[in-house]
């Protein structure tokens, strides 16, 4: 089983996260603020990446800690879950639709951290969450997973349907890369012999 977790502890959070690379989509998300889990509970539902997170954070300050530590938190367990990234099929890409939205997302499963980021938000919040805090979470996820990532909003006016595709594309690219390629299993996707 491709499993880890994770407990990440400052001054400012307290992040426990486990994921199941190899899981159903189950999930149980709880970091105090409401539509960051629910963009949680999609990504784990269309990625089938079971995914357990408790956060609690200075949420009397403001958001951001919550969110970037939460984020470097799963990033760190998808990293750590997949090891050594034996018989991966390392690329994904996904266009994820929402109604008038539509989001293309591409991971390369690297050992590379980096974040294009190519979508904008007309309001400045969505429920509670501060919407300048989305693209925080993707970065820092890229960063402690690894990963290089391209996020791009072709279009779309719904900025809940925005941030929602971003998170749904993420989900149903990382599935693909994440998943053992039968025809490559024993080996590391690189031509360098390690990623």
């Amino acid at each position: 089983m491709r499993t880890a977790t994770i407990s990440r502890k400052t001054s400012e959070t307290a992040v426990d996260v486990t994921v199941n690379l190899d899981g159903t989509g189950s999930y149980t998300i709880s970091t105090g603020i409401g539509f960051f889990d629910h963009m949680l509970e999609q990504l784990s539902r269309h990625s089938l990446i079971d995914l357990e997170v408790k956060t609690v954070g200075d949420l009397h300050i403001d958001q951001h800690h919550t969110v970037e530590d939460t984020g470097l938190a799963i990033g760190e367990a998808v990293a750590k879950a997949l090891g050594d990234k034996r018989g991966i099929r390392r690329y994904a890409d996904a266009l994820s639709p929402m109604d008038e939205t539509l989001t293309r997302v591409a991971i390369d499963i690297s050992g590379r951290p980096y974040l294009v980021w190519k979508t904008q938000f007309s309001q400045k919040r969505l429920g509670e969450m501060d919407t300048e805090m989305f693209e925080h979470w993707f970065h820092s996820f890229a960063q402690t997973a690894g990963v290089t990532l391209h996020i791009e909003t072709l279009y779309g006016t719904n900025n809940h349907h925005i941030a929602e595709a971003a998170f749904k594309g993420l989900a149903r690219a990382l599935r693909q890369a994440v998943e053992i390629d039968p025809r490559k299993a024993d080996a590391i996707p690189s031509t360098k012999g390690t990623l």
